[in-house]
């Protein structure tokens, strides 16, 4: 299993310094989580942060929009350095436009589900994308607990992509410790996001490698 710790539950003082510090621990992918006050009910990161950090790592930046319209800001992370752009299904722009619009800048685009949304809205999205999140939390806030209940929705994503024969990552977001990543492991997840498991551990290479080897 690949690991994106998220920003979310770093030290944001010393932003540039936490990333070479998960860098050097062996992450995979770093997550970044961008929110509206609107979507969800908190505010983070706009894309000049994203910018100001990429010197740090040549990992990729996984920007996760947490957003009212992710259409209008795909150029804006792009330019800041994005490598994966996300956006949420349950959000107001269109979802094929603005899958559309991420490839046109050279991005790779994923969707984004919430934990009410049922698995098969992603279906139609298969082919077009190259990641899938599932939400193992309500979006909005680091250091929830993991909703084990998910996984049988990343484990029908999971089948389908199989089944399509597509080369489509899952991804899972919130509340995945070492004491939960074996379960998200064996439903199907590729990559699990990692918060504070990661930066509040006492010794982050070793938080990563339990979640690699779950």
């Amino acid at each position: 299993m690949k690991v994106a710790p998220s920003l979310l539950s770093c030290d944001f003082a010393k932003m540039g310094e936490e990333i070479v510090r998960v860098d050097k621990a062996g992450a995979d992918l770093i997550h970044l989580d961008v929110m509206d006050g609107h979507f969800v009910p908190n505010l983070t990161i706009g894309p000049a942060i994203v910018k100001a950090v990429r010197p740090y790592t040549t990992l990729p930046f996984d920007v996760h929009l947490m957003i009212d319209y992710p259409l209008d800001y795909i150029d804006a992370f792009a330019d800041a350095g994005a490598d994966i752009i996300t956006f949420h299904l349950e959000s107001m722009s269109d979802p094929q436009t603005t899958i559309e619009k991420i490839k046109s800048r050279g991005v790779k685009p994923g969707v984004v589900i919430k934990p009410g949304t049922p698995a098969d809205v992603v279906y139609p999205y298969l082919e077009k994308v190259d990641m899938v999140l599932v939400m193992t939390v309500e979006p909005g806030f680091g250091g929830q607990a993991f909703m084990e209940d998910m996984m049988p929705k990343v484990t029908a994503i999971k089948a389908e992509i199989q089944k399509r024969g597509l080369d489509v990552l899952v991804e899972a977001d919130g509340g995945i410790s070492e004491a939960t990543a074996a379960i998200a492991s064996k439903a199907g997840v590729d990559v699990c996001v990692s918060g504070t498991g990661i930066f509040k551990a006492k010794d982050a290479a070793e938080a990563i490698r339990i979640l690699k080897n779950a």
